[in-house]
């Protein structure tokens, strides 16, 4: 699949805003700590997309009520949805210079209508961008970061309708940041995530 810039200006998919709050001193402090362990960009993205993914449970996975979208509110409650995972790995590699989008996948799911829309993001290496999902392991779901082939958490299936969205965004989809900012807990958001995107 050919992965699409929303924004075809790459310095948009560095930028800070008030969802990727890169510049806050959390991001600031957790990006710090990783970048001193790493020996290059490659290793402090894997270092980060693997702190994300192992230290920050997916609230579903724990049953945590709390519902986060900001990424600095991510690190500090130490949980989140994958979309709110996603802000929080996409403020961190921004915060060293690595270029990161927010995409998406339509899969079916327990909630709601039965299909939801799935967050993740995607790096810039070498002239081309990868997609990484840090939403968490467990039992059937092992992501991993790569550079190599994709190691996401799920792959769609073509013949239920699932999707892989190809657009790659510098900023979360306004669809899926108005629940996240308006749900009062997480099994309301579970009912109301979008079971679509209109790109």
């Amino acid at each position: 699949m050919e992965l699409i810039q929303q924004n075809p200006d790459l310095s948009a998919y560095l930028a800070a805003d008030d969802v990727i709050d890169l510049h806050h001193p959390l991001v600031r402090e957790t990006a710090a700590r990783l970048a001193k362990e790493a020996a290059d960009s490659y290793s402090y993205a894997q270092a980060a997309f693997e702190f994300v993914r192992d230290t920050i449970p997916h609230s579903a996975d724990t049953g945590d009520m709390r519902v986060t979208w900001r990424a600095s509110d991510v690190l500090e409650q130490g949980t989140g949805i994958c979309h709110a995972k996603a802000h929080a790995l996409a403020a961190l590699l921004r915060a060293e210079d690595i270029p990161t989008a927010l995409c998406y996948q339509r899969l079916t799911c327990d909630a709601g209508t039965g299909w939801c829309v799935h967050g993740l993001i995607a790096v810039r290496f070498h002239g081309a961008w990868h997609r990484q999902d840090p939403r968490g392991n467990k039992p059937g779901v092992d992501a991993r970061f790569s550079l190599d082939g994709e190691r996401l958490a799920w792959v769609p299936d073509a013949e239920s309708s699932e999707v892989d969205y190809p657009v790659l965004f510098d900023v979360p989809h306004p669809a899926v940041l108005d629940i996240l900012r308006s749900a009062p807990d997480r099994p309301y958001l579970w009912e109301n995530l979008p079971d679509s995107l209109t790109l």
